[in-house]
């Protein structure tokens, strides 16, 4: 069963990158007492997620937070080094929080999970956004194909807020 809006989220850890190297950081420390707007891709660098996904919440930054967002975190089923790469690569380091959910815990864990072993990229996740409350999802938007990137885009979740 998938998460929807008035649901908590669960606890998880992701691994993100720090100064001193990877680190574990957990769904309670992430949105506990902030409004957060998270976005999920099926991969890092692939086309849609890189070209089409990520560049809205990028471009957007100040707009979000203007409208009382305190962090912008995009997690994918890759690994820290991937997710630290795509920070630096994309421009994006610093301003959005980049998540590892590696072994696709979290992702399996709110419903998100996506199968694209035919396609050899395994277990990955959905493409979806949501919007956060002190840790409880107020909007989720879900994409019909994962090549897509429009109502779970930028333009999209700032509508909601």
């Amino acid at each position: 069963m998938s998460i929807k809006a008035g649901d908590r989220l669960p606890d998880a850890k992701f691994k993100t990158m720090t100064a001193d190297g990877p680190s574990e950081i957990s769904t309670g420390e992430i949105f506990d007492g902030k409004t957060v707007v998270l976005f999920a891709v099926p991969g890092a660098f692939t086309p849609t997620c890189h070209h089409n996904h990520l560049p809205g919440f990028l471009e957007n930054f100040d707009q979000f937070a203007a409208k009382g967002v305190d962090t912008i975190a995009v997690v994918g089923v890759n690994d820290v080094f991937v997710m630290n790469a795509w920070a630096k690569a994309s421009g994006g380091e610093g301003k959005i929080l980049y998540l590892a959910d590696g072994s696709a815990d979290f992702t399996k864990a709110v419903g998100m999970e996506l199968d694209a072993t035919a396609a050899g990229l395994g277990i990955r996740s959905k493409r979806y956004a949501m919007i956060v409350k002190n840790g409880i999802v107020q909007t989720l938007k879900v994409e019909d194909a994962p090549g897509s990137a429009s109502v779970s885009g930028a333009a999209s979740i700032l509508e909601e807020l």
